[in-house]
């Protein structure tokens, strides 16, 4: 031990005497400065970083699909078919389904309609958009999509209001979109 102790003892003492306070501060700061850009340098974090889909406030969500290829479709994701004239939080992304309100909600009675077109059988459907209220607003997987929206003179195609009438609170969670049946196929003039 007292080996060790004399050859520290050394080292320091020759170290000493061949630098001023100045340059042993000046050389102190340089590694300081230089230790704190270490994070800055390009490391690969990918592995290390947290499934955004785990956290249900992120807004993200991991696809959800019916099984089924009539119904084709992610109905987390705004693309989905049958969200073509939506305007607000998909349902799917809060515990709901595509046609179900997350629990401690409620379906509001009044909706707005849209005619959306089936990629799977080249169909057109029409579309009952209900808000479902009294839940808490994340504001995740929130979707605008207005084909076919209409201005406010024609209430019952407007996407722009908030439509929790007819339940308990007004307050807005989501929206689910429920087929309400086949559109009939549109008859050109000339064929009548």
């Amino acid at each position: 031990m007292a080996n060790i102790d004399g050859l520290t003892e050394k080292m320091l003492r020759g170290f000493a005497a061949r630098t001023s306070r100045r340059s042993l501060f000046g050389m102190l700061g340089g590694v300081l400065a230089g230790a704190s850009s270490l994070p800055l340098l390009p490391v690969a974090r990918a592995a290390d970083a947290p499934d955004p889909a785990a956290d249900p406030k992120s807004g993200q969500q991991p696809p959800v699909y019916s099984g089924n290829p009539q119904d084709p479709g992610n109905q987390a994701s705004c693309d989905y078919w049958r969200y073509c004239a939506i305007d607000g939080s998909l349902c799917a992304c809060y515990g709901g389904t595509v046609n179900a309100c997350p629990p401690g909600t409620e379906m509001s009675p009044i909706t707005w309609i849209g005619t959306c077109r089936n990629p799977a059988d080249g169909r057109s459907y029409i579309v009952s958009y209900n808000d479902c209220c009294g839940g808490v607003l994340w504001g995740r997987c929130n979707c605008q999509r207005n084909e076919g929206d209409r201005p406010v003179v024609r209430p019952q195609n407007d996407n722009e209001i908030t439509w929790c009438f007819g339940t308990k609170s007004q307050s807005y969670t989501c929206t689910v979109s429920i087929i309400l049946g086949a559109a009939e196929p549109e008859v050109h003039p000339a064929h009548r």
